[in-house]
């Protein structure tokens, strides 16, 4: 039996009638009858009699009913697919993101999609801002979003929203702390992760050198969130992105932002060749306006 057939028999049999049939299929009652009459001839068995006005599948015909119907339900299935495939432009997206979007924001956008989309599946990964063009290089992602990432002649960058740097530490450490604090509060202050690498280290590191702040760094290393969990731990003050400080504070720990601001870009990045899918697109809209909700929370409890 052709495809065509077997929809006509489904919905035949489901409907109990030729125009029903035609009418659930959106095609004319000859057109079904000529399917249904083709069908019954090339099988050499009658599928239906007529019972008070309405066809009633015969024994060969519920036998063949039982046969086909996860064959149709596995059409229907496909059929969702593809339209998915058309709507989202694939579903199957591979991100990668720097460590700190890691601890909240990106699982946070990934779950409120995957409610609307269930269909569409994720692979994530966190990577270092030196790691994030070669795993688009290999292709291991498909998209990338990371802080002020460094321009590429092969890369596209787009601006998604934006961000600053702020300074964690253990409550009480800071008693005349206001809603913001001068920068030169680090200076002889023992400090973790200060050099931290990548542009949020230069963008810091930049600003302490133009205002001849100086600075102890006690634990050097390269993870936003271990400098959270050193500050967390009482090491000293961590200067760290928003994210990783809303993702960190409590158990005794507090942030400030500073005064002037430090800020600095968030942006996806992709090959230029291989621009983001539909599904990708939206994914993206959506990590925008969780990022945004999660600092607006953030202010109404602050």
């Amino acid at each position: 039996m052709r495809l065509r057939q077997i929809e006509v028999f489904h919905a035949v049999y489901t409907t109990g009638s030729i125009s029903a049939a035609a009418r659930a299929l959106h095609v004319s009652q000859p057109s079904v009858s000529k399917v249904l009459s083709h069908t019954q001839t090339q099988l050499g068995i009658r599928l239906f009699t007529l019972v008070r006005g309405r066809l009633v599948a015969t024994d060969e015909g519920h036998a063949l009913f039982t046969e086909i119907k996860d064959i149709f339900e596995r059409l229907g299935s496909l059929r969702k697919a593809v339209g998915n495939i058309r709507d989202l432009g694939g579903t199957h997206i591979r991100l990668a993101v720097v460590p700190s979007l890691g601890l909240h924001v990106a699982p946070m956008a990934i779950t409120r999609f995957r409610q609307d989309h269930p269909q569409v599946t994720f692979e994530v990964q966190t990577l270092h801002h030196d790691e994030l063009f070669a795993a688009l290089y290999e292709r291991t992602c498909d998209i990338a979003i990371a802080y002020d990432p460094p321009s590429h002649p092969r890369m596209k960058r787009r601006d998604l929203d934006s961000g600053e740097l702020v300074l964690l530490y253990q409550a009480g450490a800071l008693p005349a702390a206001g809603d913001s604090v001068p920068l030169q509060v680090l200076h002889n202050q023992d400090m973790v992760g200060l050099t931290t690498g990548g542009p949020l280290g230069d963008l810091l590191n930049r600003e302490l050198r133009r205002m001849n702040i100086q600075a102890r760094e006690v634990v050097a290393n390269q993870t936003f969130y271990v400098a959270a969990a050193l500050a967390r731990c009482g090491a000293g003050m961590a200067v760290v992105d928003e994210f990783t400080a809303r993702a960190s504070v409590g158990g005794g720990t507090d942030y400030r932002p500073f005064s002037p601001s430090l800020r600095f870009k968030l942006q996806y990045v992709h090959l230029e060749d291989r621009p983001p899918s539909k599904a990708m697109s939206r994914f993206l809209t959506l990590f925008t306006r969780t990022l945004r909700e999660s600092r607006q929370a953030d202010a109404g409890t602050g």
